[in-house]
């Protein structure tokens, strides 16, 4: 089955928007955090929030033309295997992010989610681009690159220092982490899949079908376990984190075309930091870095974006 090419995107473009994915991202953590905690079930908060976004999705897709033109292209796809099962996988990535979100965030703030999440999204997209795993194909590794990566690793390694993880349980340390690189390959998977069905609508689709199918799963047995969460809040904005997760992930599979993983990941995560910090000290959590902390943390970040970017391609390794 073959590929529906798109028009090249301006890099400033692609890497405002892939900002934008992060301050997207931030602000649902957020969200679904604080549901998380009003609810003390991160696990059904969780499943709020991807489910409500795929209710979303399902009516869009039946009411736009190119939905249901992708949707028949996903179907033909399927059948004759030109879309291998994989590709139809991003959202177990999905979904373990937003159960992170729902967790953790609540208690250990944003920026210190964000920062596991790089380290995570940093060293996934370097190996997924060096594989060709995205569909950009075989992103070349070079010095800017990999200077980029270590800088981000330095903005972690800021952010951990100190006293940032007293007091906070290992796992909630180490779930983002594994999000973040659960969220690179789910980039690179969603683009070559958008590629295949022509919009990243259905892709966007796929990715929450399989998310929500996987956290109702786990929520079930979660619940039967634990009980029964607590009432439901009636504060409206405590459910549009489903919403905010359809518009970035589409966004993300749209702009990994034209950036390839890795700095969608590293655009994403400035974004990120950035509104991270600010969510943090209007509305703090009962854990994290301190300000001075996290704003180290923000400024590094910012500077393995800008190194990069750069094309030096004089320094492109063969």
């Amino acid at each position: 089955m073959g590929r529906v090419t798109a028009r090249r995107m301006p890099a400033w473009l692609a890497l405002a928007a892939a900002a934008g994915i992060g301050v997207m991202t931030a602000v649902q953590a957020r969200i679904n955090g604080q549901l998380g905690v009003r609810l003390e079930d991160g696990f059904v908060a969780a499943l709020v929030s991807f489910g409500s976004g795929l209710v979303v999705l399902i009516a869009l897709s039946g009411l736009l033309p190119s939905g249901r033109a992708g949707f028949g292209r996903l179907i033909a796809g399927v059948r004759t295997r030109g879309i291998p099962w994989w590709m139809l996988a991003g959202g177990a990535a999905g979904a373990l992010t937003v159960a992170t979100q729902g967790l953790a965030v609540g208690i250990i703030g944003v920026s210190l989610f964000t920062v596991g999440v790089v380290a995570g999204q940093t060293v996934s997209g370097l190996l997924l681009d060096r594989a060709g795993f995205g569909p950009a194909g075989v992103v070349a590794v070079t010095v800017p690159r990999l200077v980029g990566g270590a800088l981000a690793l330095i903005a972690v390694s800021i952010a951990l220092a100190g006293d940032g993880l007293a007091g906070i349980p290992i796992w909630m340390a180490l779930l983002p982490v594994l999000a973040g690189a659960g969220i690179a390959w789910q980039q690179a998977t969603n683009g070559r899949l958008r590629q295949r069905v022509g919009t990243p609508l259905i892709a966007t689709l796929v990715n929450f079908t399989g998310g929500t199918l996987l956290l109702a799963l786990a929520t079930v047995v979660h619940v039967a376990v634990t009980g029964a969460p607590a009432p439901f809040p009636a504060d409206p904005w405590l459910y549009v984190g489903g919403v905010i997760g359809v518009v970035y992930i589409a966004v993300g599979a749209v702009v990994v075309q034209h950036t390839g993983v890795l700095l969608l990941g590293l655009g994403t995560v400035v974004g990120q930091l950035v509104t991270s910090l600010v969510l943090d000290v209007v509305w703090p959590a009962p854990a994290g870095p301190g300000l001075m902390q996290a704003l180290a943390m923000v400024v590094v970040a910012l500077v393995s974006v800008v190194v990069a970017a750069v094309p030096w391609k004089r320094w492109r390794r063969p």
